[in-house]
């Protein structure tokens, strides 16, 4: 079963119809799995309504062989989306701040496909991957206010994608970034969306050991 989602990408549409969403929710939630509503996962967590998962996928540009990183994976349900369109050959990698929901994750994708290898990382999403990287796509499910991460934008290859809920006081846009020599060019620029903030600006500065290559991002 899959929701019914406004989405031209043949692709998009097939792996949505593939992955078992219910999988990804708590047993109380189960029955609205595939309403086209977002849905609480855990302690100021959800999981986006499949119309936005529908929309950061086909902005992603997704093939085979692609390197994808997501920061803020929550239940996993969109890293099991990604890893199927970047077969074969390609590699999904996730990070989650929240220890539970880190570890549930990979359980329940491991239980819907054994085969492959998804990884999850406990820690800060703003800070990545960098030991995975660099990605050609980074994907970041929860919204960001003001300057944007900079280790996510140096972990970027050249002409690689970031897709990012973007904006400044409570109004964020969906935006998709292309990382252009020294700095990221709007690519697109998509409708107001609702995502959970950021943890990781909750209260604590970002890590100093990270690259400062990009804290005055250009943006353009």
């Amino acid at each position: 079963m899959a929701a019914e989602v406004d989405c031209s990408d043949a692709r998009v549409r097939r792996a949505l119809s593939l992955v078992p969403r219910h999988l990804f929710l708590d047993e109380r939630w189960r029955e609205q799995a595939y309403a086209d509503t977002p849905l609480p996962v855990g302690p100021e967590a959800t999981i986006s309504a499949p119309h936005m998962v529908a929309l950061q996928l086909e902005w992603a540009l997704l093939s085979p062989g692609l390197k994808v990183l997501e920061v803020g994976s929550g239940c996993g349900y969109l890293l099991a989306l990604l890893d199927l369109l970047v077969v074969p050959g390609g590699k999904v990698r996730g990070v989650e701040f929240e220890r539970e929901l880190a570890e549930r994750s990979e359980r329940t994708l491991r239980s819907i496909a054994p085969g492959r290898e998804v990884r999850v990382r406990i820690g800060d999403g703003e800070e990545g991957w960098p030991q995975e990287g660099p990605f050609d796509r980074i994907v970041v499910s929860y919204a960001v206010r003001g300057a944007l991460p900079a280790a996510l934008a140096h972990q970027l290859v050249e002409g690689g994608y970031l897709i990012v809920p973007w904006g400044e006081g409570e109004l964020t846009y969906l935006e998709r970034l292309c990382r252009r020599g020294e700095g990221l060019r709007r690519d697109l620029r998509g409708p107001p969306c609702l995502f959970v903030p950021s943890k990781s600006r909750q209260g604590r500065p970002p890590s100093s050991d990270q690259p400062q290559k990009y804290h005055n991002l250009k943006y353009h």
